[in-house]
């Protein structure tokens, strides 16, 4: 059983008085894709936001491969080895391509099988190549989408978390962009992903965690819950 690279154990998160996050435990194996599915305001972001230290929970554990780190800074989890491509993707408009690349780069760990450089960056993304030099709002929605991906990888991380990256694309264009997330975990990066297009989840992912309203309602490989014939219908409002 592959070893875990981020766990979320029965983790309490509020936004106020709002109890968000209600117990929440999920687990993320090495080299796994874990897809994370439910209804909007379900709590997918939130876990997200806990992870990566922008909301700290107020009970409950995360562990990074077994390395407590709820609580801590985005910083310092960041240098542990965690990046996010946010939702919206939030580049930085007015910089470059080739900034906004190089603003996001880190060293990779020793030993890392697949570094990521502008030149491996480039190589992976060609459009990014061919635009490197123009401001990335004049960028269209695809080609930001790839950018807030490559910035992530500059990071050299060994967890990517991707909240809702299909959003707001055209069919063709979300295609490629799994097709991109289909090779990370080719590469045996390990991979949280949001998203509310169950089907492309159901294609990629190894196993599947559905929340409803802050709690976990459902959690299971992707194959068994396909063998099982699950009722999205009745968790996602989705057929």
């Amino acid at each position: 059983m592959a070893a875990e690279a981020l766990a979320l154990s029965e983790v309490d998160a509020f936004y106020g008085d709002s109890h968000v996050l209600q117990k929440v435990s999920l687990r993320l194996g090495e080299g796994r894709l874990l897809g994370l599915l439910g209804r909007n305001g379900a709590g997918k972001t939130t876990c997200m936001n806990v992870t990566v230290g922008l909301l700290p929970p107020r009970g409950g554990a995360v562990t990074l491969f077994g390395e407590p780190v709820a609580g801590r800074s985005p910083e310092l989890i960041a240098m542990r080895g965690v990046a996010l491509v946010p939702q919206g993707r939030r580049i930085f408009r007015s910089l470059s391509v080739r900034e906004n690349l190089t603003v996001a780069a880190r060293k990779p760990v020793a030993g890392a099988r697949h570094p990521w450089t502008l030149e491996a960056v480039f190589a992976s993304f060609p459009r990014l190549a061919e635009r490197q030099r123009q401001a990335a709002g004049y960028l269209s929605g695809g080609e930001q989408q790839m950018l807030a991906i490559a910035r992530a990888l500059m990071s050299n991380p060994r967890v990517l978390l991707m909240d809702e990256p299909s959003e707001g694309l055209a069919p063709q264009i979300v295609a490629e962009v799994m097709a991109t997330v289909r090779k990370l975990k080719e590469q045996g990066l390990s991979i949280l992903l949001v998203e509310q297009n169950a089907k492309l989840v159901f294609d990629l992912a190894d196993d599947i965690i559905i929340l409803n309203s802050g709690r976990v309602v459902v959690s299971d490989t992707a194959a068994g819950l396909k063998a099982s014939g699950i009722d999205l219908h009745h968790h996602l409002g989705v057929f």
